[in-house]
């Protein structure tokens, strides 16, 4: 797709003198080529509708353009604003900019048809939103697929396995019915300002909802486990009624710690305690 002429983002940057937040947990990328790879991640974005979240000046906003999407944008710092309208205006009737906190803002309602959510999270908020977007009892949800940047310690947490020191709540809520993979590690420097951390991009997809299951009861199991992840089965799920009796009735010995337990087993408990 042919790409209209837009001035580097380091000149608009400058141009309207903006600084990255660390209030907002804001890291301008400037690398064009490294940010059209991460709008090729989802496939093919021609025609999609997509959600950006934190898109700052509009880096990664361009490369989604570049790539075919209809980008609806929700940004909180009104900085911005002013830099991507003039990215709006080189992409005529593709970009809708919405200035507020996307940890209010329910993105069911901005789209009439399936999206895809693309973003360089902001750092303090990113763990919440993806939580968010995994919740609740509607399966499959109405996003197709999330590319989503986070710190690289994060990342690994959400694709990580059982038995690893990264596994936890977030890897069974992310895993139980949708697959996770690693896509790319970015290295620090590719920010400005660098952040202290490195970061990676986690590619999500719906999987398929495994049947009689609560999502909610799901919840409550993964965060009483893991709350007290040092504890024994019987010792962290004890606030849960049924649950230590559900563990002998699945064969579960009651003394392993929340770490141990496959995704699968997770799935079975929630099943048991949802009938």
């Amino acid at each position: 797709m042919v790409s209209p002429a837009l001035p580097p983002l380091r000149e608009v940057i400058a141009r309207h003198g903006l600084s990255a937040s660390k209030a907002l947990g804001q890291n301008f990328l400037f690398d064009e080529k490294l940010l059209d790879r991460i709008a090729a991640i989802p496939g093919d974005l021609a025609g999609r509708n997509v959600l950006e979240i934190g898109p700052g000046p509009g880096g990664l906003t361009r490369a989604l353009l570049r790539a075919g999407a209809r980008v609806t944008a929700i940004e909180r710092d009104p900085r911005c604003l002013p830099a991507l309208a003039e990215v709006s205006e080189a992409f005529p009737a593709r970009l809708t900019v919405i200035e507020g906190d996307a940890l209010t803002i329910d993105p069911a309602g901005l789209f009439d048809a399936p999206y895809d959510i693309v973003a360089n999270l902001p750092y303090n908020v990113g763990t919440a939103l993806f939580i968010g977007w995994l919740s609740g009892e509607n399966w499959p949800p109405q996003w197709r697929s999330l590319t989503l940047m986070f710190q690289q310690e994060v990342a690994q947490r959400i694709v990580a396995r059982p038995g690893n020191g990264t596994y936890g709540r977030l890897a069974v809520l992310a895993q139980w019915r949708s697959q996770a993979h690693l896509a790319m590690k970015v290295h620090r420097s590719a920010f400005t300002p660098p952040p202290k951390v490195m970061s990676a991009i986690v590619h999500v997809t719906p999987g398929t909802m495994p049947e009689h299951v609560s999502a909610r009861m799901l919840e409550r199991i993964t965060e009483a486990a893991f709350g007290q992840r040092r504890k024994m089965l019987r010792q962290s799920l004890k606030s849960l009624n049924g649950a230590v009796e559900a563990l002998t009735t699945l064969g579960i010995d009651p003394q392993r710690r929340a770490e141990t337990l496959s995704v699968d087993e997770f799935i079975a408990i929630a099943r048991q305690l949802s009938r």
